[in-house]
């Protein structure tokens, strides 16, 4: 859609005033109740519903810290970033728009999990899973749910990839609603005897596991997983969704640091250009090592208590009295 387009698009301007409506309403419902809870502090994730509270925060003079987990801060924080006291942000400070003086680092909070994965964890993780058998894994992980085009280009190059590497096996988490389809397309793509290789699920609560597992994780470029793969050190490519800018410049961050390999869509789906990628990542121990290192670089495992931190030290800053240690009697 054009620039044009966008513009005399009638539905989308009825309701971009109705959301300005709903945030009239919501700036004054957030201030009568901050009015009434008085909280300390405020913290933000980012989402629309955040524009709101955060100004009827600003209004009783209460401060707001917000966070920003991918590259790309979100509309909402860009919104409301001049009125709050501090940025917390997941990548190195420069790569966003905030005055540096307020902006700190502190990563993306993921569960406790995601630890340094070695040759000794990963062995654990595939007996774990029944897949000591396999002398390497390929994950690929589109997301709660799941990719469509990702996961057709993975199926377009499994036959090749377990015809040159006959003890590799492949776990595919396609997403719930593209389960059945993805089943079906890698029945029609590969011989029975392959199809034992490869195990399909639609979601997995074993995700720590299953990339704990991987030798080569397939992943879109989402914040979290990335820290998450950050922390196990695991070697990545990384195809990122072009309809989620945020995506793209996580990716474009990482790629230029080598700390993964990124694929653009089209790239992804040329004939025979995912199956160089991933061969040439299982043939050399050397090179996933290497981007593992490097995208460990990125690794923030104490993120959840640097946020904390950060909270807390503007807490203090505000009520020095109240949040002093008792004196004992």
């Amino acid at each position: 859609m054009t620039r044009w387009q966008k513009l005399l698009d009638i539905e989308t301007r009825l309701l971009n005033i109705r959301d300005l409506f709903y945030i009239a309403v919501g700036l004054v419902q957030s201030y009568i109740l901050l009015g009434r809870l008085k909280p300390s502090i405020i913290f933000t994730r980012g989402g629309y519903v955040s524009v709101p509270v955060a100004m009827g925060g600003h209004a009783h003079g209460i401060p707001f810290i917000t966070h920003d987990s991918d590259s790309t801060p979100s509309l909402a924080n860009r919104l409301i970033a001049r009125w709050a006291v501090k940025h917390a942000v997941a990548m190195p400070e420069e790569a966003y728009p905030y005055p540096r003086s307020k902006t700190v680092r502190v990563g993306v909070p993921v569960s406790g999990e995601y630890q340094p994965v070695g040759l000794s964890e990963q062995a654990a993780a595939k007996t774990k899973l029944g897949l000591e058998a396999f002398d390497q894994i390929i994950l690929l992980t589109g997301g709660g749910n799941g990719a469509h085009q990702l996961n057709m280009a993975l199926v377009n190059a499994a036959a090749e990839l377990l015809e040159q590497f006959p003890k590799l096996a492949i776990v595919h988490l396609s997403g719930r609603s593209l389960l059945s389809a993805t089943r079906e397309a890698y029945q029609k793509a590969l011989h029975a005897d392959k199809l034992a290789h490869v195990s399909v699920e639609g979601f997995t609560t074993e995700l720590a596991s299953y990339s704990a597992a991987a030798d080569v994780i397939i992943a879109r470029g989402g914040a979290t997983n990335l820290a998450e793969f950050a922390i196990q050190g695991k070697a990545c490519v990384i195809v990122p969704s072009a309809q989620l800018v945020w995506n793209v410049r996580n990716t474009e961050l990482l790629a230029k640091e080598n700390a993964v390999i990124a694929l653009s869509e089209p790239e992804s789906e040329a004939p025979g250009a995912l199956t160089a990628v991933l061969a040439e990542l299982l043939q050399n121990t050397e090179r996933r090592q290497e981007l593992g290192r490097t995208l460990g670089r990125f690794a923030r495992p104490d993120a959840a208590k640097a946020l904390a931190m950060v909270l807390l030290d503007e807490v203090t800053k505000q009520k020095p009295d109240d949040t002093a240690t008792p004196q004992k009697t």
